[in-house]
């Protein structure tokens, strides 16, 4: 029997972070022990206050059945709770929060809820790649803007050309950025909201990121507007939740009332003993001041040794990553191949793998991004290789 697979899937790579792992892979195989800074899952154990929580949470659940696809009451009322406190935002927990099972359901499946065939999706380029993919499979097109160090890595949206703006219905903004490590300006993020409003384009903001920053606390999109524009949000990174698959989608209640209108016919929503262990979470900080406190620790025991190899300081704002420009005359594969070396041994993620080829530009090209997933003993021990033997 011949198995025949879509073409929207023939015409897709392989997912980057894949392509990382079969790397990682290849170096177990050859007996050596990489040191992987290539896939943004933390390593650290998730807090112990929210393993608790979910352990309870278990036996008290234990005959509920199907959880609520928009997420429970208790669990919406923390998340209203939660951007009160953390943005000064006002959300009503019925019409503007709605639960995703992590963040990557939600932002693949959102553009369904808007896009007719042939509509554009604004991206920023690199960007994550469920932006492009859940365009591509809900009919869309992207648009690619691109993040160069010349603009702060923030998008120029006066550079899109018209007859784009005329056709698109979401734009995605992601600050703080990955891979970049960029904070948007306010200035910035009010741009992004005049912009969609005058356009009658949707403002997507991926703001997973938004705990983990090492100066000033950055800013969420709805801190300027709900009207057009929503929020995307996770525990993942911020409280390490990688495996349990909780985050929420907030804003305006017109988007929200589509998305789930959507969201039923895709899941059956997140587990409810994980939206109990994600309000334990949500309500302690001290955990969250913690990973940011570690973070820096490895951001700047990376950057110091990756620096005292003549690599420009590429040191990040937020974020677990740093965004590394290479070396002149080498690509981000080239580079990123040479840290595979048996005496380095250190897994990245090439910048060309995480970005798009777009009227003549790749903006990864010349950058590798390391995530600040492993220990603090291995990211010493990944400094102290570089330093000792990247030539």
């Amino acid at each position: 029997m011949k198995i025949q697979i879509s073409e929207k899937l023939a015409s897709i790579p392989n997912y980057a972070f894949a392509e990382v792992d079969n790397e990682v892979a290849k170096l177990k195989a050859a007996g050596i022990a990489p040191i992987d800074f290539g896939v943004g899952d933390p390593k650290e154990p998730t807090p112990e206050i929210i393993r608790n929580a979910i352990k309870k949470a278990v036996d008290a659940r234990k005959s509920l059945g199907y959880p609520s696809y928009n997420g429970s009451e208790e669990y919406r009322q923390e998340v209203a709770k939660w951007s009160k406190k953390r943005f000064g935002i006002n959300l009503d927990l019925i019409r503007e929060i709605s639960s995703t099972i992590g963040a990557k359901e939600a932002v693949f499946n959102f553009p369904q809820a808007f896009l007719n065939s042939g509509d554009y999706v604004i991206s920023p380029n690199p960007g994550y790649p469920p932006y492009e993919k859940g365009t591509l499979f809900a009919g869309g097109r992207t648009y690619f803007a691109p993040l160069t160090r010349e603009n702060n890595f923030l998008m120029d949206l006066n550079r899109i050309p018209k007859d784009i703006v005329k056709k698109a219905r979401i734009m995605w903004v992601n600050y703080p950025n990955n891979p970049t490590g960029a904070v948007a300006t306010e200035a910035f993020l009010k741009e992004a909201i005049d912009f969609g409003h005058d356009n009658d384009i949707i403002l997507a903001s991926d703001e997973c990121y938004s705990e983990i920053y090492f100066d000033e606390k950055p800013h969420s999109i709805l801190e300027y507007s709900k009207e057009g524009a929503v929020a995307f949000q996770s525990l993942s990174k911020r409280s390490a939740m990688t495996g349990y698959r909780i985050g929420w989608i907030a804003g305006d209640e017109n988007i929200i009332a589509a998305f789930k209108k959507l969201k039923p016919n895709i899941d059956s929503g997140t587990p409810t003993f994980v939206q109990d262990a994600a309000i334990a979470a949500l309500s302690d900080e001290a955990h969250v001041e913690k990973m940011r406190s570690d973070y820096k620790k490895k951001r700047d025991i990376l950057v110091k040794s990756l620096s005292s190899t003549g690599l420009e300081n590429c040191s990040p704002a937020a974020t677990l990553y740093i965004w590394q420009k290479t070396p002149d005359r080498s690509t981000s594969v080239e580079f990123a191949k040479r840290l595979l070396d048996k005496k380095i041994a250190v897994v990245v993620t090439p910048g060309e793998w995480i970005s798009s080829n777009f009227n003549g530009l790749n903006p990864g090209n010349d950058y590798v991004r390391f995530a600040l997933v492993p220990t603090l003993d291995e990211t010493k021990e990944a400094a102290r290789r570089i330093k000792e033997n990247l030539k």
